[in-house]
């Protein structure tokens, strides 16, 4: 069953980008949109997550829980993923990386 995804990137090295588009469309620079099965989503995101470097990339995909998706992050941002009872929320964390709440 094929489903969808969305991954966006910042900074991330070319051959990861040109990885994406063989896959996904990209609507705008660095946004990756497309159905793709399971499997090949899980493997497109174990590339992008080796390979992101010093970038950042985030990907939203349908789950069966609460919130009816799943958001994976891979780099260092100030906004990371905080899971509240099962909700996926964001957290936006100072320069030290202390929780800004």
């Amino acid at each position: 069953m094929a489903n969808l995804i969305v991954i966006s990137t910042t900074a991330v090295p070319d051959y990861v980008r040109g990885s994406l588009s063989r896959f996904l469309t990209e609507p705008a620079p660095g946004l990756y949109v497309g159905s793709v099965s399971a499997r090949v989503r899980d493997l497109l995101w174990e590339a992008v997550s080796a390979a992101v470097g010093d970038g950042a990339a985030v990907c939203v995909h349908p789950a069966e829980n609460e919130q009816r998706y799943i958001i994976k992050t891979a780099g260092e941002r100030r906004r990371h993923i905080a899971d509240f009872d099962g909700l996926q929320l964001i957290e936006f964390r100072d320069e030290n990386g202390k929780s800004a709440l």
